[in-house]
């Protein structure tokens, strides 16, 4: 049999098919070519329709020559290969862990033995991912004669079949005589949940004509499109609230900055609720859900759907690695960060303005025309001494120079305190005078970029190595999620933040809330880490106009925005996330967001004056300590190199020198 069903090695997809016997198993159904053409029928022309099933599982008791009957008819039928396995009935054939379950169809037949209990212990199979095809014949006298009536298939009636099920069976109407081919679902698990199972009739079929569907306009083709309708069933949302105030103002903008995100959410699931004609339970919990290593269970609202307590995680949250074995993340939902903000610092707060106007090749420049200033004038001034030339007639020696002399004559033009040494000549007269004009537009220019920068704000912090190394302080809001992720943080620079700006020695952490951080940020010279949405609308509401400006951020989370989670494999998550896309296509989404977040202030004010303060000239202050260090080291140097001397030489000889 293996080599009759070996395909040609042209064919785009491998058949793998596995024969089983079974040792009188096949025997209770009478080969009867009727009803063997008429399954084999049923399950080809239902396969026409579902386009995307590549792999058909077949797990029945039929005999080898149905079985290779069917292959034949399934490649017929399709134009191309398709992937046929067979196999036992046996729930350890099912496909539990196969990464292409979207694409298998799964055909069993109620007839053979066992069958109930494969599809009894099917469970999520049932209504995530995997297709089903479901037959059974009517048996009379040992034969085996047309579909059972539509009303007795009870087994499918207890199954766990959800909205999101695609279970075909085949059944005959009792009143019209006509063969169907139906769906059935139900909202709940329970059978006795209201609503109760819901019948839909997928097409008509018939031996010689095949499947005929109701067209599209009437019956949409996709599933989770045409399941649109949930007759008022009661969906259960986790609603994560963290100040018991807020549950008295879900529904207005009373203080908005208080649980945001929470409250755009709560509109979104109710708005979801009302395109699914459903209606919604909210439970109230004040964490998003964070793992207990020792028991691999989570609290809070992912707790809640993790332990089937909820359907819906009603506040949109991180998108973290831990979460996405346990919740399906949907959609985003709020296009919100946090993030540390703060004031910009003045330049000088970061940076050594003195040594700032100028580019560091200019400053080569001006260091070597003082340079070589000073040794053209120390030349000049030494020829003048040595041929005694003088203006004017006047012979008269003049006071001899060194290098040192003029270097500090040519430092002291350059400062435009002018030139203690008089030129006798023209050529020392047109050096100074050149001096002069140039070192003049230097001390211009420097002097004015030394104001300008002054009065400007620093950009150098922009990543958090930088916020590390800054002289900045640090906060962040007081809620669940910092503390969880500051406290577990194991990247070195976000541990290292943690440790040295947010956790002070005494034990005490810097989580503050809401209005005292945002007061501090007005002070300035503190960066606070806040939702920024949540965070900008006290700022508008307290910062002056020219305090807007500057304003910088900081991401400390390695976290995407927050997205909207349901139930790990629940059978609403495809309804819920086309809702929730279709919010955000028609603007509600967008709106809602809007009314309850506040986007980063303008700068429309401008910077007022800013004094002068002492961290502007602090390093021409360390320069000027620098100074008075030095002089008084040499000052206490010969002092005590004249005393050494005295002692060592005689008195007389070292006046007479």
């Amino acid at each position: 049999m293996s080599r009759i069903l070996q395909p040609q090695p042209s064919a785009w997809l491998v058949f793998l098919i596995i024969v089983h016997t079974g040792s009188g198993v096949s025997a209770n159904i009478p080969p009867s070519p009727t009803v063997l053409d008429q399954r084999l029928a049923a399950v080809r022309d239902l396969l026409v329709h579902l386009d995307r099933s590549r792999q058909l599982l077949v797990l029945t008791c039929w005999s080898p020559a149905v079985r290779y009957a069917l292959w034949q008819t399934v490649r017929e039928a399709t134009g191309a290969a398709r992937f046929v396995r067979f196999a036992a009935v046996d729930e350890h054939q099912l496909p539990w862990h196969d990464r292409d379950q979207h694409q298998i169809v799964t055909v069993v037949d109620l007839s053979c033995p066992g069958t109930d209990s494969l599809l009894e212990s099917a469970t999520q199979l049932l209504y995530y991912r995997v297709r089903w095809i479901v037959l059974q014949s009517a048996l009379e006298a040992g034969t085996a004669k047309g579909w059972k009536n539509c009303t007795e298939y009870p087994l499918l009636e207890r199954l766990p079949l959800l909205i999101s099920n695609e279970l075909f069976y085949y059944c005959t109407d009792p009143s019209t005589g006509r063969h169907l081919v139906r769906q059935l679902y139900r909202l709940s698990a329970g059978t006795s949940s209201p609503p109760g199972p819901v019948y839909e009739e997928f097409g008509v079929w018939e031996s010689q004509s095949g499947i005929r569907v109701a067209p599209p306009t009437v019956r949409p083709p996709v599933t989770s499109v045409r399941r649109q309708n949930f007759q008022q069933f009661q969906l259960r949302a986790s609603l994560v609230v963290l100040h018991n105030e807020t549950l008295n103002h879900l529904d207005d903008l009373h203080d908005k900055h208080i649980d945001t995100i929470s409250r755009v959410n709560y509109q979104l699931t109710k708005s979801v609720a009302h395109a699914l004609n459903a209606t919604v339970r909210f439970s109230i919990v004040d964490s998003w859900g964070y793992r207990d290593p020792h028991t691999d269970r989570f609290n809070g609202m992912v707790g809640e759907l993790q332990s089937d307590l909820a359907d819906l995680g009603g506040t949109s949250m991180f998108f973290t690695q831990d979460r996405i074995k346990t919740v399906d993340f949907l959609s985003m939902t709020t296009s919100t960060r946090a993030s540390f903000v703060f004031r910009a610092p003045k330049l000088s707060f970061t940076d050594n303005v003195f040594v700032l106007p100028f580019d560091q090749y200019v400053w080569y420049c001006t260091v070597s025309f003082i340079l070589l200033s000073g040794l053209l004038l120390l030349v000049v001034l030494r020829t003048e001494r040595r041929y005694k030339v003088s203006a004017g007639g006047d012979n008269s020696t003049s006071t001899a120079t060194g290098l040192s002399d003029t270097l500090l004559n040519v430092f002291g033009t350059t400062c435009q305190q002018g030139s203690f040494i008089e030129p006798k000549t023209a050529p020392s007269r047109c050096l100074i005078l050149l001096c002069l004009v140039v070192l003049m537009f230097l001390y211009a220019s420097y002097s004015a970029n030394i104001v300008a920068l002054i009065q400007s704000p620093s950009t150098k912090i922009q990543t958090l190595e930088d916020l590390l190394a800054s002289r900045l302080k640090t906060g962040a809001e007081d809620t669940v999620y910092n503390r969880y992720y500051f406290r577990h943080e194991t990247e070195p620079i976000r541990k290292a933040l943690y440790e040295r700006k947010m956790r002070n020695k005494d034990g005490t952490e810097n989580f503050l809330p809401l209005a005292q951080g945002v007061e501090l940020v007005r002070q300035g010279h503190y960066a606070f880490h806040v939702e920024k949405g949540v965070g900008y609308k006290l700022i508008s509401e307290t910062f002056q106009e020219e305090e807007k400006c500057g304003l910088q951020e900081v991401e400390y989370l390695k976290v995407i925005e927050p997205y909207y989670a349901v139930q790990k494999n629940s059978s609403f998550r495809e309804p819920v996330r086309i809702n929730l896309f279709k919010l955000r296509e028609f603007g509600v989404q967008g709106r809602e967001n809007t009314l309850l977040y506040t986007k980063k202030p303008r700068c429309v004010g401008g910077s007022s004056f800013i004094p002068v303060s002492i961290v502007d000239v602090w390093p021409a202050l360390v320069t000027l300590g620098w100074g008075y260090f030095l002089t008084i080291t040499m000052l206490l140097g010969e002092q005590l190199w004249v005393r050494v001397r005295v002692r060592i030489l005689p008195a007389e000889g070292y006046f007479q020198q």
